[in-house]
């Protein structure tokens, strides 16, 4: 890793972690993921430190996720680099989570994957008028990983329709979904920045952002909550695109094809992790279903002809196997759900004193 991946930073009682590869779009490696930990088991360690403030260089957005390029690139090769990656990225997930300080996530611009991993497990999460959030996931073949089934399943329908459709929502339906807290204008994001740098202990925080916080309009998926509430909840992804196509709405034909585009093993996949995270008591072990599940998608078709025609050779047009949700055998899906016998993630407790 370059040393300017991550600029790490403290004033006298906040530290700072800005992801750095704005050409990137921020997007994590290995290195970055490690730095990362490292950092916030240092801040957390020292009793000066009151907030960790996260933040993405550049104007487009705080993190696009991992390089999925280079998992496509790498498809023939050793693959073991990826479930690394994968380990070491949810157990920071799951150490941000239980962050026993302030952690003021800045959610501007693009969020998406693992940078929802980043920020939306944070306590303090900040969104602007700029933000676009998505966890995308089952459109190239994939699930939404980073304890995104434990995320999407808190608070209704809206965030399982997220999960199966990969839409992206701003600002308002991030804070009706759970993901994020406050809005912020972008233009006064400096100004916000300098004063959380400033601040002269933890009882500072939360008066800070309320003073920058303004009131969110109502957005598209909340507008969509009794519909949402009762689609996703039927039991089974042909059930809720049915339930969305019966309704005749506009905005349900359009999420039902939005949904049955997505990668059919992906969905039936995603929604029985979607279905464990609901009756789970904690974060962990939705991350480690997650985790056995990815690594299990290794080695399938879909998640590299879905990564082909999203970024590789951007045709849009994946040629998915099998080609339906009803053609998905349930043996798959449990075989899927098995993972392949790696170590999984530790999560390591915060020491309370």
């Amino acid at each position: 890793m370059s040393e300017d991946e991550l600029l790490v930073s403290r004033s006298t009682h906040t530290g700072t972690i800005c992801l750095n590869r704005p050409k990137a779009l921020n997007s994590l490696t290995l290195d970055m993921v490690r730095a990362f930990a490292a950092a916030l088991d240092d801040f957390g360690a020292d009793p000066e430190i009151c907030a960790v403030v996260v933040t993405g260089a550049g104007e487009r957005g705080l993190c696009a996720g991992g390089d999925i390029r280079a998992l496509y690139q790498a498809r023939q090769g050793n693959r073991d680099q990826y479930k690394t990656f994968w380990r070491e990225e949810y157990e920071l997930n799951a150490r941000i989570a239980s962050f026993p300080k302030y952690y003021v996530a800045v959610m501007d611009g693009v969020v998406m994957g693992g940078g929802v991993g980043i920020s939306a497990h944070g306590n303090r999460r900040i969104v602007t008028e700029r933000t676009r959030l998505a966890m995308p996931e089952t459109g190239i073949g994939f699930i939404p990983d980073v304890g995104g089934t434990w995320l999407l399943t808190r608070d209704g329908g809206a965030g399982i329709y997220m999960a199966l459709s990969g839409s992206t929502v701003g600002a308002a339906d991030a804070i009706h979904v759970g993901l994020a807290d406050i809005l912020v204008d972008s233009a006064r994001l400096p100004d916000l920045l300098k004063q959380l740098a400033n601040i002269g202990g933890r009882d500072d925080v939360d008066p800070v952002l309320s003073s920058f916080a303004c009131l969110p309009d109502v957005g598209v998926l909340e507008n969509e909550k009794a519909l949402l509430d009762t689609a996703m909840m039927r039991e089974s992804v042909e059930e809720i695109i049915a339930a969305l196509v019966d309704d005749g709405s506009d905005f349900a034909r359009q999420a039902a094809s939005d949904i049955y585009k997505r990668s059919p093993t992906s969905l039936k996949l995603t929604h029985e992790l979607l279905k464990r995270a609901m009756a789970a008591d904690a974060l962990g072990t939705c991350l480690t279903n997650e985790y056995r599940a990815a690594c299990s998608l290794l080695e399938t078709h879909d998640l590299y002809e879905g990564i082909r025609a999203a970024v590789i050779d951007k045709d849009h047009d994946p040629r998915w196997f099998p080609a339906s949700v009803e053609h998905v055998p349930p043996s798959l899906i449990a075989t899927l759900l098995e993972g392949t016998g790696d170590p999984e993630p530790i999560f390591r407790p915060w020491k309370r004193k």
